[in-house]
């Protein structure tokens, strides 16, 4: 994933994003909010060699080296009950070592032979009285009991105090600003995390890329979505300017180069799922190749729920399972639809083996015949992962043209749909995507002047 993926996703789960910064904000300041007050109240502690008043440089130094070393015990010190408890009997506190102990925080700077103790209480007073207690407690624990030496010592450790502890006029907690604004980063954070593992989880089509990825075959055009679609379906012959009518157009150029040498294209149009946009497709599709003055035959081959005798408004009572069965001749139920060289053969009567009649030497012979009197012809055949009479019908043809819609075809359904057809010693020709966003981040440059661009000029 490059930067333009990444923030074509956090674009897509945009809502997402702001909700997770919004339910954030919320929780920084319900926090901030409920959080008790607390002051701190800090004392510093200077660890002191005296190496008496007519010291070398070597002592002195060597003394400011010991207490170096010895600091950081010391710090470990300063929160033991031999120093926490006599703070405990002279302040009259109603506490043990330990629960002083957890308000207690010690810090010394690298290198350093200065400990600050800093003392946290919801009394900002209290918090001064116990932290300079503590500190007296620890000098005389280090100078009485812990450093006492003789009388003839060369040396002595003290405990200076630098800065005694004062009154802290502003509470430490909460801190409503901080609160609020890490609840922002987590949220924010959350959000992109979220939006990350919908896009990995999302098998959905949604570019012209994702379709190149899940299928070798190229990808021959894409039509814009339209909300008007099942109000308009056949937009080639009925709004004939319209940007999705010349992207049918743009597909009937590229379909040109997939006609064998001197013979007639009899391509397949099938999706792997229902209601993908297969014979909206198929049916545009031959509306746009009449117009260039191919002679064209649109057959309905899905014999389980044919859609496009309604389409073209014609009767689709009787027709291919007619011809198949030999019941009636296709001269006879081949219907001319508009002025020019375009005939539909609709599906006719549903019967109980679709996919035998397909496959049968009828549907040769038929194929047979209508390549003998047509420049091209048209096959809308069912879905190919439910039923197998788009595979059993890709074997007979030029070759299959698989219909995607974005945004509901997903990635693993039209890989599986072309290794279907491929099994059945077919071949997939190319790929059409319908549906393809007009707006938001997902937009292509088949959207651009799609339904949408063209309602605001």
């Amino acid at each position: 994933m490059d930067l333009r993926d990444f923030i074509r996703v956090l674009r897509r789960h945009l809502v997402v994003i702001v909700a997770a910064v919004v339910i954030g904000l919320c929780s920084g300041a319900v926090v901030g909010l409920t959080t008790p007050q607390r002051y701190e109240a800090s004392t510093q502690l200077m660890v002191n060699v005296d190496t008496g008043g007519d010291s070398t440089a070597v002592e002195l130094t060597q003394g400011g080296s010991y207490a170096q070393q010895v600091v950081e015990s010391y710090r470990s010190v300063l929160t033991s009950s031999l120093v926490l408890q006599p703070v405990i009997d002279d302040l009259g506190l109603n506490a043990t070592p330990d629960t002083l102990a957890r308000s207690v925080s010690t810090s010394v700077a690298p290198n350093g032979v200065i400990i600050t103790a800093t003392v946290s209480h919801a009394n900002p007073g209290q918090a001064a009285r116990i932290a300079n207690a503590i500190g007296d407690s620890f000098a005389t624990m280090i100078t009485d009991r812990l450093e006492r030496r003789e009388q003839n010592t060369s040396y002595q450790i003290r405990i200076v105090p630098v800065q005694p502890a004062t009154v802290p006029t502003r509470p430490a907690a909460p801190n409503l600003p901080l609160s609020i604004a890490l609840g922002a980063i987590l949220g924010l954070g959350a959000g992109i995390g979220i939006a990350l593992l919908r896009e990995v989880l999302d098998r959905r089509i949604r570019t012209l890329i994702d379709v190149e990825k899940a299928v070798t075959a190229p990808v021959l055009g894409g039509v814009a979505f339209d909300p008007q679609a099942s109000a308009r379906p056949l937009i080639v012959a009925n709004a004939p300017l319209d940007p999705r009518a010349e992207a049918f157009r743009s597909l009937r150029t590229n379909l040109r180069f997939l006609f064998p040498p001197h013979e007639t294209g009899v391509f397949v149009v099938t999706s792997a799922g229902p209601s993908e946009g297969k014979s909206t497709t198929a049916a545009n599709l031959a509306i746009a190749l009449g117009e260039a003055g191919y002679r064209v035959a649109l057959v309905d081959a899905d014999l389980r729920k044919p859609r496009v005798a309604p389409l073209f408004g014609i009767e689709g009572a009787i027709g291919l399972s007619d011809v198949l069965i030999g019941r009636v001749a296709v001269n006879d139920v081949m219907q001319r639809w508009g002025r020019g060289t375009f005939f539909v053969l609709p599906s006719g009567t549903i019967p109980p083996n679709p996919a035998e009649l397909l496959g049968s030497d009828a549907m040769i012979t038929l194929i047979d015949d209508l390549k003998a009197a047509f420049d091209v012809v048209i096959i809308d055949a069912p879905p190919v992962l439910p039923v197998t009479d788009a595979a059993v019908l890709s074997r007979l043809t030029t070759g299959v043209l698989l219909v995607a819609a974005a945004e509901a075809t997903t990635t693993d359904n039209l890989t599986a749909a072309a290794a279907r057809v491929e099994a059945a010693e077919g071949r997939v020709l190319g790929t059409v995507v319908t549906m393809l966003p007009i707006r938001g981040a997902d937009k292509t440059a088949y959207g651009t002047y799609g339904y949408g661009a063209l309602a605001k000029a």
